[in-house]
């Protein structure tokens, strides 16, 4: 039996995204979600399309980093009440339909982390992003000390416990990184899949995801959590069997 849903919302951290951030506002809307937009200083429309909408619009003066727009939408959902945050990208990567499967996923699963896991149509995955995703998934799952599909998905179902991450001292990407990390540790907090497509389209921008730096960045963190936590060879064997995923 399906336990009963917090009260939720979804967050889109968003930066130069005025070819797409309408449509995927307006998808979110239309499933009767409430949402919060961040934007982390865009330099083009996004901000005054945003504004045209329905929506909690925070503004960031200068980019900040997607680790600092997601923790600061995550204490505007917690002052405003909300108990769980659904996460996506405000690019058009991640489907508002895919939402109600996550979400069923959590009523099935209350208080775990779902992650939309990228494991359908992997081919239209550019060969450097999926090179560079599969490294981060066998060093973040060794960090979790169990094993997590699409470490990199923006796509996913936090519950309160896991908001109360907020204050990690990691940026930008890492700051994805560190919350799956200290939620599986520190909480003891089981992480989950449901597979979505692998969506990237010929004329979409290119990523903020810097391959090489970011990975880079991502790999010592984990690194150091990993010694941090001790016990490598054990976490290691309990990171690297099968992830769990679901249907949703």
């Amino acid at each position: 039996m399906n336990a009963p849903l917090p009260r939720w919302c979804v967050l889109i951290p968003c930066l130069n995204e005025q070819a797409a951030i309408r449509g995927v506002v307006e998808s979110v809307l239309a499933l009767g979600a409430p949402v919060i937009v961040v934007d982390d200083g865009s330099s083009d429309r996004t901000p005054g399309i945003v504004a045209t909408l329905p929506v909690t619009l925070l503004r960031h003066d200068r980019r900040r980093g997607k680790g600092q727009a997601l923790r600061d939408g995550f204490r505007e959902a917690l002052r405003q009440g909300y108990e769980a945050v659904l996460t996506m990208d405000g690019d058009g990567q991640h489907l508002a339909a895919d939402i109600p499967r996550i979400v069923a996923a959590a009523a099935v699963h209350p208080g775990e982390l779902v992650i939309g896991a990228r494991l359908l149509d992997k081919a239209q995955q550019p060969k450097g992003r999926r090179r560079a995703n599969a490294v981060a998934d066998w060093g973040i799952s060794w960090g979790c000390g169990q094993p997590v599909a699409d470490t990199q998905s923006g796509q996913r179902w936090y519950p309160r416990a896991a908001l109360d991450l907020v204050d990690l001292p990691a940026q930008d990407f890492v700051f994805e990184a560190a919350i799956l990390i200290a939620a599986s540790r520190e909480l003891g907090m089981g992480v989950l899949s449901v597979p979505i497509a692998s969506r990237y389209p010929p004329n979409a921008r290119p990523s903020h995801l810097r391959p090489v730096f970011d990975v880079t960045r991502i790999t010592l963190y984990t690194i150091a959590r990993v010694l941090h936590y001790g016990h490598v060879v054990q976490s290691y064997r309990r990171a690297h069997g099968a992830p769990r995923v679901v249907a949703g």
